[in-house]
């Protein structure tokens, strides 16, 4: 059975947090990934100047179709948490203890999606107290798991982080 992931997009996205576990992801033989932006069709330029093109709006697709969502660090997460309906995917996501995966800077939409409160997580260092003070345990290390939440800091943990994503995704 083939598994759908949503990968969020925004600009200013991290081009390597959102292509290499794009790109991972794809690699699978049973997961397909949609990329979803605010608008269908739209290009958007990541940090480094890599352009992604988004398969769907945020309003075109039902979260409850997906096995599971994807979030880019770079400012998109600043940019990305400021939209209802991305904070009802990542909600939603919890609620059916789906995997969420974030990198960098996406530790951001998590805690405006009020999700992290007991939770143990990772994130760059530069947002530590914002994920503390959201409740949640921040580790310093490349990757974390708990439970359906998956974290790492940074583009060198990506390994890791994609390695743990599979694994839990392939366990639901």
């Amino acid at each position: 059975m083939t598994k759908k992931i949503i990968a969020l997009i925004s600009d200013d996205f991290e081009d390597l947090e959102l292509w290499y576990p794009v790109h991972r992801l794809r690699e699978e033989d049973d997961v397909e990934v949609h990329v979803v932006g605010e608008a269908a069709g739209k290009t958007y330029i990541g940090k480094y100047g890599v352009p992604c093109t988004s398969d769907y709006a945020f309003g075109d697709i039902d979260p409850e179709d997906y096995d599971g969502i994807l979030v880019p660090g770079g400012w998109a997460p600043d940019k990305l948490r400021r939209f209802p309906v991305v904070l009802d995917m990542v909600r939603a996501m919890d609620r059916e203890q789906k995997p969420i995966g974030e990198i960098c800077h996406a530790g951001w939409v998590l805690i405006s999606a009020g999700i992290l409160k007991g939770k143990n997580v990772t994130s760059t260092p530069g947002i530590k107290d914002d994920m503390e003070n959201a409740g949640a345990i921040w580790h310093d290390v490349p990757s974390v798991v708990d439970g359906h939440i998956i974290s790492a800091r940074r583009p060198p943990d990506l390994p890791m982080y994609m390695k743990d994503y599979i694994r839990v995704l392939k366990a639901k």
